[in-house]
């Protein structure tokens, strides 16, 4: 997200926008100037996955004991420095950000594609020129975080909005992320996590200040530069007759080689030649074309204005960035206090999916690895469809006779609720014969064997080979550390044996007979244990 180019001008352009600075030495100012206040850092967290991803292999799922351990060392210095961190994470897709969101998704999509083209020619694992966050690594890296004792939000609105405020509101130290939008917000310092040098905490600092000295701008004036330049809500392809024009204009002024360089500072110079005032911005407007729709200009001032906070550019303080908060009325459940229990929820970082459909009806999902050539295997939405539809079933309470409200499962309180939460669970997956084999499982081994069940179920070519790859994973992951697993010897093969007899009487039942099955495909050798089921979709289902 952010402002294309914009970074790499401020850090070869105007290179006293940006310098190297050690985040302890900051802190100890920061607790002199501010006693009895703990310095914090409010974490970008979507920014940071690739920074926090330091294990070599991550086509097949990745390296969760070694992630853990990678989270566990980022936090441990900051710790030592006493540094208290706060992170925040997207929790949702604004509508005015959807069309660029599906373009970075399809954009994701061919990336993808190489990555498992690569991977057929060569039989061997990408090297991190060509790396992508494992899937599901933002969800898991959330409840991950959160066991490690640390404070996790989700967003309510646009994340980047959300860390920026809350930054300016608490006081922070600053913001730690790379998101070039975080030089245009008014808010406290910007830090990013590319450059950051964990053993010593020293990164690169962005100034606005300076930015604006070298623009000859105001910090009020930077978000007019964002939309003039383009951003998540205003295409730069709508912009490109007016930038032209820009560059023409102050060709004489600004000659430099790199284009973009050209396009930032004429447009800087443009901005600065007129007043900051509601009158000033019909100016900008009588410059872009007569098709450009002026009210995109005004979402994406808009969108950089803070809580409390103006600008000289709007006429009117007209945000919409209190959406969740303030639209409980046009939500799609009709339960007001459901609804704000799931809020609440969402914020903390428990349920964000939950909360997206019951607010907007609305699923997203991202891309994951999967091989879109690949015949056979279905794509992972369309393998969980029918999962879905049974949630949502119980949220909307479209649900056949007998099924139970979502009033009752959040708020009942009575002796029998968790059996009927867990009959409920089970019900969505298919479950319908080893319900109580798998409620003796400890909870981890139950979920483990419930999705199993519905794979096998849902999917042809899920064999049994797939089942030993899961179940030893299962089985041996959640207890040896990163260094034992690199010496496993213990044997767990009768837990082993109990899981996959609990899994094959259930399929029996449903007259499923699980098979030996090599795949056709060629992946890595020795890795068919780590497969993921399937490809590079993105899919958004709206729920009414």
């Amino acid at each position: 997200m952010g402002i294309k180019g914009l970074l790499g001008f401020v850090q070869n352009t105007c290179p006293d926008t940006c310098h190297m600075v050690n985040l302890q030495t900051l802190a100890n100012r920061h607790k002199t100037s501010y006693p009895g206040c703990i310095p914090t850092i409010v974490v970008d967290a979507m920014g940071c996955l690739r920074k926090w991803y330091t294990p070599h292999d991550w086509i097949h799922g990745g390296q969760w004991k070694e992630y853990l351990c990678s989270l566990q060392d980022f936090i441990d210095a900051f710790q030592t420095a006493g540094i208290r961190l706060v992170f925040i994470f997207d929790g949702v897709i604004e509508e005015k950000k959807r069309e660029e969101w599906v373009k970075r998704r399809l954009r994701d999509k061919t990336e993808i594609s190489k990555i498992f083209n690569f991977i057929k020619t060569r039989k061997q694992q990408p090297d991190r020129s060509m790396f992508f966050i494992p899937s599901g690594i933002a969800t898991f890296t959330r409840f991950a975080l959160k066991n490690l004792g640390q404070e996790v939000f989700c967003s309510h609105v646009e994340a980047d909005y959300e860390v920026a405020s809350y930054g300016l509101a608490h006081n922070c130290l600053g913001i730690l992320g790379e998101d070039s939008d975080y030089l245009i917000f008014n808010t406290v310092p910007y830090f990013s996590i590319n450059k950051l040098i964990l053993d010593t905490l020293v990164t690169l600092m962005y100034s606005r200040e300076n930015l604006c000295r070298h623009l000859n701008l105001h910090i009020c004036d930077l978000p007019l530069l964002a939309c003039l330049l383009g951003n998540d809500i205003i295409p730069e392809h709508m912009l490109r007759g007016f930038q032209r024009n820009c560059t023409a204009q102050y060709r004489s002024q600004y000659s430099h080689p790199n284009q973009r360089t050209q396009v930032i500072q004429s447009v800087a110079n443009f901005i600065s030649s007129i007043r900051s005032s509601p009158h000033g911005i019909n100016e900008v407007k009588r410059r872009l074309p007569t098709w450009f729709d002026s009210l995109l200009l005004q979402k994406g001032l808009e969108s950089y204005v803070l809580p409390h906070q103006t600008s000289p550019w709007l006429p009117t303080r007209l945000l919409d960035h209190g959406a969740y908060a303030k639209e409980t009325d046009a939500c799609v459940c009709p339960d007001k206090e459901i609804v704000q229990i799931v809020l609440d929820d969402h914020f903390k970082g428990d349920n964000v999916m939950i909360c997206n459909v019951l607010f907007n009806g609305v699923a997203d999902c991202s891309n994951t690895l999967e091989d879109d050539d690949d015949r056979e295997i279905p794509g992972q939405a369309l393998v969980y469809k029918l999962a879905r539809q049974h949630i949502y079933a119980i949220l909307f309470g479209t649900g056949a006779g007998g099924t139970p409200s979502l009033r009752d499962l959040l708020l009942d309180g009575g002796a029998n609720i968790q059996m009927l939460r867990f009959h409920t669970l089970m019900a969505c997956f298919q479950v319908e014969f080893c319900k109580e084999e798998l409620n003796m499982l400890e909870h981890s081994l139950a979920a483990t064997c419930c999705l199993l069940i519905y794979l096998a179920l849902k999917v042809n070519t899920f064999s049994l080979e797939d089942i030993d790859a899961f179940l030893s994973h299962a089985l041996c992951l959640g207890r040896k550390s990163a260094e034992q697993l690199k010496h496993l010897q213990e044997t767990l093969i009768p837990n082993f044996k109990k899981l996959k007899n609990i899994i094959f009487e259930e399929c029996a039942a449903q007259k499923r007979t699980l098979k030996s099955q090599k795949r056709s495909c060629g992946h890595l050798p020795g890795d068919h244990s780590k497969k993921s089921l399937k490809g590079s979709r993105q899919k958004s289902e709206r729920h009414y």
